[in-house]
């Protein structure tokens, strides 16, 4: 039994509806993708998971049960907007939260010293929010999620407002509570993001589910619409192939878009008719053009 189950869950405010009929699972160990423009259901749908507002329609179960007190230490959860006081110290609040859940304040006091040198940032105990940049709020609020060591994790746009150095570091320690066997949904409107960390993903658009199921099962059942051409010299007559919708020519590689399979066999031909090939390749989609193709024309 997988520790997060999402069951057909509805969720209505009035004549709108906000959810409709979401389903899908979490496993032990792994991280699994929300994704959706805003207005999607996403948010919703956390707040649901998190046991803040009840569905109308549907079932959540953390690990095999319902709606309960134990939902407080059972979960964690890092919110896409800042919640901490500015004028507080990192140590008063985040302890406090941690005692909230369920933590003894020494046990709380030891698990932020380790997660503070753990983000190389011990100094930080006794500074105030307001004096830390918004990156390094970022962390803190965080390490609040995860102070008290919840099996069910729920990360929306974790790494906003970071800097590619602190983005890696906080990615590697989101992959290292993967392999501790939690459980972690994960909701970002960076497609890169999610294609390097989530295994299983559920897009939403206007509500609905429109795409689900294993990544890599997914990108195969869209079609290679890109190649990649790096030849010795310059490969001439490429635009003139059937299938093939754009040439761009860029200073590494040239970019050729078709809209045709067998285009790109062609493509390869004609550049070893012509040229030494350094590099060729048929480029699967990324989970952006997925997107884009699964909700653009949706309105």
């Amino acid at each position: 039994m997988n520790p997060l189950r999402i069951d057909r869950v509805t969720k209505n405010y009035g004549d709108k509806t906000a959810v409709n009929g979401i389903d899908f699972e979490v496993g032990q160990g792994e991280i699994f993708g929300l994704l959706g423009a805003n207005g999607a259901g996403k948010t919703t749908t956390m707040r649901m998971v998190l046991g803040l507002i009840y569905p109308d329609e549907g079932a959540i179960y953390w690990k095999g049960k319902g709606y309960s007190d134990e939902l407080r230490s059972l979960m964690g959860y890092l919110p896409e907007e800042r919640g901490l006081y500015p004028k507080v110290k990192v140590s008063d609040q985040v302890l406090y939260l941690a005692e909230l859940r369920g933590m003894k304040r020494s046990a709380a006091e030891k698990s932020l010293r380790r997660w503070l040198e753990r983000f190389e940032v011990p100094e930080y105990y006794n500074k105030k929010v307001e004096e830390l940049s918004k990156g390094n709020q970022q962390k803190i609020q965080f390490i609040a999620a995860v102070i008290h060591d919840p099996d069910i994790l729920i990360l929306d746009e974790a790494f906003s407002g970071l800097d590619p150095v602190n983005v890696e570091l906080l990615k590697a320690n989101v992959l290292e509570l993967r392999q501790d066997g939690k459980t972690i949904l994960f909701s970002s409107h960076r497609m890169d993001h999610v294609e390097e960390l989530c295994e299983n993903i559920c897009m939403l658009h206007k509500s609905n589910t429109v795409l689900k199921g294993n990544l890599k099962s997914i990108k195969r059942s869209f079609p290679r619409e890109r190649v990649l051409l790096d030849a010795e010299r310059d490969v001439q007559g490429l635009d003139r192939i059937p299938g093939v919708k754009s040439v761009k020519k860029g200073e590494a590689w040239t970019e050729i878009r078709i809209d045709k399979a067998e285009a790109a066999q062609e493509v390869l031909k004609t550049a070893l008719a012509q040229s030494e090939v350094y590099r060729f390749q048929i480029m699967e989609p990324t989970l952006n053009e997925i997107f884009i193709k699964t909700v653009g024309g949706q309105g």
